[in-house]
């Protein structure tokens, strides 16, 4: 699938819809205490890098955000449409969000996902993020993994 992936606005209508959707399907998995989406207001902050991938004619097929805190960035809003799944999209976001990082000075990247998310936790372990404890403001929850990966000064 060919696609273009960059910073746009969250606040588009689009991609209210396609984030919406994002919600929905963590809600069918998760209750609301182990659901931490961040809200619009949030994605737009200074320290948000927001990316949308659209495909070959335009259309917004998935998201994916990398907040900023210093040494360390927060990976948020990874989400792929379903009817673009399984052919390398959430991959080629996950490069972009790892390649904005690493021109951030970010040390490491790190997540949260649930453990129903099996395809996200597939994604991530083969992209080399390993398991940890809580981050930031977040609590041991028996519904959620948190896992981080380091980045060095040369991919690879």
């Amino acid at each position: 699938m060919a696609l273009h992936i960059a910073v746009e606005d969250p606040s588009q209508p689009e991609i209210i819809e396609l984030l919406r959707h994002g919600e929905e399907h963590s809600a069918e998995l998760y209750p609301a205490e182990s659901n931490h989406h961040l809200p619009l207001d949030a994605l737009r902050s200074t320290n948000v890098r927001f990316f949308v991938a659209r495909n070959g004619s335009g259309r917004a097929v998935a998201t994916g955000a990398l907040v900023l805190y210093g040494p360390w960035a927060e990976l948020k809003r990874m989400w792929v449409v379903p009817e673009a799944r399984g052919q390398g999209v959430s991959k080629a976001v996950l490069a972009a969000l790892e390649a904005k990082a690493r021109s951030e000075q970010v040390a490491v990247m790190r997540l949260e996902t649930g453990v129903e998310s099996h395809a996200a936790l597939g994604l991530y372990t083969r992209a080399g993020f390993r398991q940890r404890g809580p981050f930031g403001d977040y609590r041991e929850d028996p519904l959620s993994i948190f896992m981080e990966k380091e980045l060095s000064e040369h991919p690879g």
